[in-house]
């Protein structure tokens, strides 16, 4: 059977058994092994079919949640979808907030990136081929309108951009570099974002972040936060996961209607030839 899939998912904290409610997800799917030049991908990829369209999962930390973020394939992961034929990646990611107007429970839908890692392997081009993509729009601006568009027919508060500062964890912020990021103007903070966004760039892959905020992050405790809200604590693990359950079906929704929505056979000049001119 040949393994081939029109969009890809990859899923973080809570988004492991994505299809498991779905019938294609009970009947229709299966996981398969895929090998890549670059090692294991973080886990298994689910294959199935939905309104349609053949769909690629990925849980990003694997099930159960076993690889940290400064820990996982990234190269493996997007190689993997590349090589079925995936075209659109829908990226759902918990993240915390860094200005007070981004509420817990709010979804941002990103426009921009900093990098704040180390060390992860972010591009597939060491050479001999030199490669020098463009990462001016890391994210997918047709796929970008259409969640913002499905977020306010839901009635989801939703912020049609956002700057995400990416750590590189796995532990969290601490008050002075979480307080830097606020007075800096980023919007919220991630340890994923990167390098999977650019990696998607340079497979000319259209790339989609969904934030959930599920958190406030260390900077906004007290002074920062709105008049009330000081009884609120630091971002912690158990936090980030309580508020992701709370949304959990807002989030499935939201991408289940975007991989509904995208056009069969859409060519996306800006991501589908991200290459072009880019070779020296």
């Amino acid at each position: 059977m040949i393994n081939k899939a029109d969009i890809g998912i990859i899923g973080g904290s809570g988004m492991y058994e994505f299809f498991k409610d779905l019938p294609a997800g009970r009947h229709g799917g299966r996981w398969v092994d895929i090998k890549t030049p670059y090692g294991k991908p973080s886990d298994q990829i689910f294959l199935t079919t939905y309104k349609g369209k053949k769909v690629a999962f990925l849980p990003r930390h694997a099930r159960g949640h076993k690889i940290p973020p400064h820990m996982i394939n990234y190269r493996a992961n997007i190689w993997v979808m590349k090589k079925l034929g995936v075209k659109y990646i829908i990226a759902p990611t918990a993240v915390g907030s860094l200005q007070s107007n981004i509420k817990r429970g709010d979804f941002v839908i990103c426009n921009e990136l900093i990098d704040r890692t180390h060390g992860r392997e972010d591009t597939f081009f060491h050479g001999p081929k030199v490669v020098h993509i463009s990462s001016a729009n890391c994210y997918c601006e047709f796929l970008r309108n259409l969640a913002i568009k499905i977020c306010k027919k839901n009635k989801i508060r939703v912020h049609s951009r956002g700057t995400a500062v990416v750590i590189q964890g796995p532990r969290f912020s601490t008050n002075a570099e979480s307080k830097w990021f606020t007075k800096m103007g980023w919007d919220v903070v991630n340890m994923t974002q990167y390098p999977e966004a650019v990696l998607a760039r340079e497979a000319e892959i259209c790339y989609l972040n969904i934030s959930i905020i599920t958190d406030y992050d260390a900077g906004l405790i007290g002074e920062n936060l709105p008049a009330g809200r000081q009884e609120i604590r630091p971002v912690s693990t158990e936090e980030v996961i309580r508020v992701f359950s709370q949304n959990i079906e807002k989030v499935k929704n939201i991408i289940l209607d975007v991989i509904e929505k995208i056009p069969k056979n859409k060519h996306c000049e800006q991501c589908h030839e991200a290459l072009t001119g880019a070779e020296i």
